[in-house]
């Protein structure tokens, strides 16, 4: 494998965890109910039944996870905060054994030399706000700002690259779409209030966060290059409104305050009030982009409630999830949105890239990812490229640490860094953990 090229100096390497995939103690220190504490423990809902109940036990076991960070060389950890941990009803006061916890875990990545950057929403909702209407409710909105604060005033003096939300698209779609993530509510296209509720949760937070002294404000969505399954005119058609709803629809309105003008969202917006689109267009200092996969995109079968249907790609490799592997995707999709945007883009963070293996010990104890390390091989060559043709690429945290519960899924994804065995808690760092830090040492 040809050396890595080298990358600039200062630029961010990092790692990403999620609270519900990783922590546990779901019953500890006065947290209440997420949505996918529901979620899960509904039958039918999770694959084999798991639940996010113990997951990787990092609430108690962080530092030990640190000292994985720190020896693989990594000077920065994407973790989320749970809302239920700090608000376990939603609403009101904070609570403040929530707020310690994440008090220990910031100062214990500081006096490693770790920089923590914290995403406030990784989809736990709390279940009362859900009860209320969810994102569906405007109301959500206002509650996250509150909440926000809260955060910011126990951790703004320490902490200086916050992420409001994390995939925005991805909770619309799976959550309140088609039903397959919590809160398991399948509305189609009616599901688009969530969209601009979830954007005007990141407005109002934004101004939390500035009125704490924060500096630095990402957002972070699931970006796909999107490409028609053919050259008919109905095939064009329907890869342009996926890429609408998927790519454009949450940074659109972020960075050029307007929504895409692309049918369903074309016309008037009834869930769109004066003044929102100024609160969700308030600068921002970064864009995190989550990359898994291109979109290969057909015109629907007739009877389709969705003006879309995704195709099969094929001829390139797949993860063990069945995700078609294209690095050149990542440089393809950083070049459009430099020329999509702009002057407006902000910098970028690759927030995550990773992919599930098949991993399992081997004999001698060693977890073998070979294709792991192709993986993240290509994809940070695509990044490199992206940087030379002229992006401003600022970091790149590998999704994930640590093997952890993968949603809908449970446990049966593994994407990490490092092998977890769900019954002992063990952490066996595996080949691709290895690579990666030997790849940094020579940066």
């Amino acid at each position: 494998m040809a050396p890595m090229p080298r990358f600039p100096a200062g630029f961010v390497w990092g790692a990403a965890t999620a609270a519900y995939q990783v922590e546990g103690a779901t019953d500890e220190d006065g947290r209440g109910r997420s949505i996918w504490d529901t979620f899960s423990h509904t039958d039918g809902r999770v694959r084999d039944g798991h639940t996010g109940d113990v997951a990787c036990d990092h609430y108690h076991r962080w530092p030990q996870d640190i000292a994985l960070l720190v020896d693989a060389g990594l000077n920065a950890y994407r973790f989320s905060i749970a809302w239920p941990r700090v608000q376990p009803d939603g609403a009101g006061p904070a609570n403040a054994a929530g707020l310690d916890f994440y008090d220990r875990l910031v100062d214990g990545l500081l006096d490693r030399g770790v920089a923590p950057t914290p995403t406030l929403f990784h989809w736990d909702l709390p279940q009362e706000l859900e009860d209320a209407g969810g994102w569906l409710a405007r109301e959500t909105a206002y509650r996250f700002a509150d909440y926000a604060g809260l955060v910011a005033d126990r951790l703004a003096d320490r902490v200086a690259r916050w992420i409001t939300l994390n995939e925005p698209f991805i909770h619309m779609a799976f959550g309140y779409a088609v039903g397959l993530h919590a809160p398991g509510r399948a509305l189609l296209l009616d599901a688009l209030p969530v969209a601009h509720h979830q954007l005007l949760a990141h407005g109002l937070a934004t101004a939390a966060l500035r009125s704490r002294g924060v500096p630095e404000v990402l957002l972070t969505n699931n970006y796909t290059p999107v490409h028609p399954a053919s050259d008919s005119e109905g095939d064009r058609t329907a890869a342009e409104v996926y890429d609408a709803l998927h790519n454009r629809l949450f940074t659109d309105p972020v960075l050029l305050a307007k929504y895409p003008d692309v049918a369903p969202l074309t016309g008037v917006l009834p869930f769109v009030q004066d003044g929102d689109l100024a609160v969700i267009s308030a600068p921002i200092d970064g864009l995190g982009v989550n990359y898994y996969t291109p979109s290969r995109i057909a015109q629907a079968e007739p009877g389709s409630p969705l003006p879309f249907q995704p195709m099969p790609i094929e001829g390139v490799p797949v993860t063990a999830f069945g995700w078609p592997v294209v690095p050149s995707g990542l440089h393809d999709l950083l070049l459009l949105q430099r020329k999509r945007y702009g002057a407006a883009l902000p910098p970028i963070y690759i927030t995550e890239n990773g992919c599930s293996c098949h991993d399992e010990p081997a004999h001698d104890g060693a977890v073998h990812d070979p294709d792991r390390i192709a993986f993240l091989d290509g994809h940070l060559r695509a990044v490199h490229q992206a940087m030379a043709d002229g992006v401003d690429v600022r970091g790149y945290y590998v999704w994930s640490l640590l093997d952890n519960f993968e949603w809908a899924e449970g446990y049966h994804q593994r994407f990490g860094l490092v092998y977890v065995d769900y019954e002992t808690q063990a952490r066996i760092p595996k080949d691709s953990y290895r690579w990666l830090r030997d790849t940094l040492a020579e940066q």
